[in-house]
């Protein structure tokens, strides 16, 4: 099914759009928010949810005038902060409670900001609910590919990361057929260049000096593996229809051109901007339209260069494999972004090194055996058994 609506069947988006805001104490959640501070007679922030950032919920909450929140961790139901809820503000508890705001009649447009596997639901549900998703949660695309694509409407999907928003801003108005390339470009990390005697030596720290983005730490991780890279192969393999071995990765160190389509006559369009994760943001929010630019435009004029080279799968073997992952497909995706969640959070932690990740992510490949994709049930016991090689992975390494 196409990602875009025909002009002609194109429906006016609710002015304003009322937004479930998932995950907004992270990186992407703030920068959303702070999107709706610049649009207020265009977004209504409805309904948010952190994970156990409880104070930020209610200030939240209390500044953009909330009628519902939730926190995913239980064990925070007590937190003295939500005395301050704003009066009839109603507030839930656990995951369940997350994933109930992306199915409230009162939301229009849900954004799904949070981390990791834990956001899949929701994204589930919001689009059972035939709410617009836009969604920056690529764990739940490369997980569930195969249950959500079939529920996306024209329209109603739009991601988020700067890549996949930037590939979609470059089809519209294009032909399904007439795509021959994706080039998902990537600024090659903290460590780009590097040998992999090198890599075994980073620290936490090290990996978390992202050179152009500023991100969550897990992501920041990822993106200095090139686990991410790897992970949104897949994603845009569901998202545009295109084979695994039809999508490039690009090093672009700027990380100005935030990626590219090449077309069959050999023809290129490209999407560039400043590195502002605001700008995919405000574009997933005002789709078909354009809005005022909510960061300070590039000066072209006076711009370095931009260069390309080409990501070294051998030396960052995470990309290698979870590309792998991704042609063997069916829950061999939801079994590789099990096991780098856990390796990334181990490295984080000072518990495993930096090519350790790629290790635990080689051992559950080699511990799963893939199968169609048939439900969320089963996704969530492939992740739950795959989480549990990953650890024994990581526990081996530490004794």
């Amino acid at each position: 099914m196409s990602l875009f609506p025909s002009p002609d069947t194109r429906p006016a988006r609710p002015r304003p759009l009322r937004l479930a805001v998932l995950g907004c104490s992270g990186s992407i959640g703030m920068q959303t928010l702070d999107v709706c501070r610049q649009h207020p007679d265009r977004l209504k922030v409805v309904a948010l949810s952190v994970d156990s950032s409880c104070r930020a919920l209610v200030a939240a909450a209390r500044e953009f005038g909330s009628t519902h929140v939730a926190a995913a961790d239980a064990s925070r139901r007590a937190d003295p902060a939500f005395l301050e809820l704003p009066a009839g503000c109603e507030v839930g508890f656990g995951p369940q409670a997350v994933t109930e705001l992306a199915e409230l009649p009162d939301v229009d447009c849900v954004v799904n900001a949070v981390v990791g596997e834990a956001g899949m639901a929701a994204g589930h549900a919001a689009l059972l609910a035939d709410k617009i998703l836009a969604y920056a949660n690529k764990e739940s695309i490369v997980v569930a590919g195969d249950l959500l694509m079939p529920l996306a409407r024209p329209g109603r999907l739009i991601p988020v990361d700067s890549e996949h928003n930037a590939i979609y801003q470059c089809l519209v108005g294009e032909g399904d057929s007439d795509l021959a390339r994706i080039w998902l470009t990537c600024s090659g990390g903290p460590f780009y260049g590097m040998t992999r005697g090198q890599l075994a030596c980073v620290t936490p720290a090290d990996a978390l000096a992202h050179p152009t983005w500023t991100m969550g730490a897990k992501i920041t991780i990822d993106c200095a593996t090139l686990a991410n890279k790897g992970l949104e192969v897949i994603e845009a393999h569901h998202l545009f229809g295109m084979g695994v071995d039809d999508i490039r990765v690009l090093v672009q160190r700027q990380s100005r051109i935030h990626s590219m389509v090449e077309f069959i006559d050999g023809s290129v369009k490209a999407q560039l901007g400043p590195s502002d994760m605001r700008i995919a943001i405000q574009y997933a929010l005002s789709y078909p339209e354009r809005w005022g630019a909510p960061a300070t435009p590039v000066d072209w004029c006076r711009e370095a260069p931009v260069t390309f080279g080409e990501a070294d799968e051998k030396t960052f073997g995470c990309l290698a494999l979870i590309k792998e992952a991704g042609r063997i497909a069916g829950t061999m995706p939801c079994a590789v972004n099990a096991a780098n969640e856990v390796a990334n959070e181990a490295f984080r932690a000072g518990r495993c090194g930096f090519l350790d990740i790629e290790r635990v992510i080689a051992g559950v490949m080699d511990a799963t055996e893939a199968a169609p994709v048939e439900s969320l049930g089963q996704l969530a016991e492939v992740d739950a058994r795959s989480r549990e090689v990953a650890r024994s992975l990581v526990d081996a390494r530490c004794a």
